[in-house]
């Protein structure tokens, strides 16, 4: 759906894009993550047609940006960090622009606007001017701008800044909810937002890819292997041994004990998921086991990792 191949961009001696590649399939919902300055916003744009580039290959829905830029746009909906909102408009007057600007053909204008009205939450607010609504409504006319065309793919820099905590919750349910049904590549500081709307993660740090793939895969990436937290019934002494025996643990460390039971954090260098092994290390040893929990590093200590100059080679 989207490959993208060498793409280089420079501000005079400032080089923003540094020759990354990675290619993006249909139905994928795609964090795109990065500190500021990092290259995120000039990346979309040159997907967008918005910005030329330097070197390098942009192809979206099978056209290349330079060759096709006409047919990129159509194949795309795409979400500015400032929606692009004209404020003295009422709501339906504005999608009804939106829809001519963006050729949905004039017999399906009307069942499209609703379609959308629908899909947005707009119904409420359709005779309002865009200028007296909330900000999270106006988010919505933004999205909904993006999507009146019904494009492949949708490109939403930080759609949720600015917002409240319920319009943060109200935007990110939209977006799960377009997630299921189109290509989504979403921009945002807001790292809980990706681990909760995103199947893949991309991290881009000064100009170049440093992390791509699942936010479990780049977890165990940052902790070299997995964890998991256990509770268990007992003496201390005979767990610890039976730990320090097992040849699948490679280090374990008491978090709490109390007169009834301990906790353990057991890490294992290998991606192999291990908790069978610890269930049938339990039942070997008869050891009483209350809690069996895998530990996933946050999607903050990943990006930490990788933005501040721990990236793995």
């Amino acid at each position: 759906m989207i490959e993208i191949e060498n793409l280089r961009k420079s501000f005079g001696p400032n080089r923003a894009v540094d020759g990354i590649s990675f290619k993006i399939s249909g139905g994928e919902v795609v964090g795109f993550l990065g500190p500021n300055g990092a290259g995120k916003t000039t990346t979309m744009r040159m997907i967008t047609t918005y910005l030329a580039k330097d070197s390098g290959s942009v192809n979206v829905a099978g056209y290349d940006v330079a060759e096709n830029p006409y047919e990129v746009r159509r194949s795309i909906g795409y979400l500015p960090e400032s929606a692009p909102l004209y404020l003295d408009m009422e709501v339906l007057e504005f999608l009804r622009f939106a829809a001519a600007i963006r050729r949905v053909p004039s017999a399906q204008r009307k069942a499209r606007i609703k379609e959308i009205v629908l899909a947005c939450g707009l119904s409420e607010v359709l005779t309002r001017k865009v200028g007296y609504l909330s900000k999270g409504y106006r988010q919505r006319v933004g999205l909904a701008q993006s999507m009146i065309h019904d494009p492949k793919i949708l490109i939403l820099d930080e759609p949720t800044t600015g917002l409240d905590p319920n319009q943060i919750i109200e935007i990110r349910d939209l977006i799960k909810k377009i997630g299921m049904e189109k290509t989504v590549i979403l921009s945002t500081h807001i790292l809980p937002e990706v681990q909760s709307t995103c199947n893949r993660v991309l991290i881009i740090d000064k100009g170049r890819i440093v992390a791509d793939g699942e936010p479990e895969q780049l977890a165990n990436r940052i902790r070299g292997g997995v964890s998991y937290e256990v509770t268990i019934k007992g003496g201390t002494d005979e767990i610890d041994q039976a730990f320090s025996a097992a040849p699948f643990v490679s280090s374990f460390r008491m978090k709490t004990e109390d007169a009834e039971q301990a906790s353990y954090t057991l890490s294992s260098e290998g991606k192999e998921d291990i908790a069978e092994k610890i269930f049938n290390l339990a039942v070997e040893k008869k050891f009483i086991l209350t809690e069996l929990r895998r530990e996933v590093a946050s999607l903050e200590s990943v990006f930490s990792s990788l933005t501040i100059g721990e990236t793995e080679e």
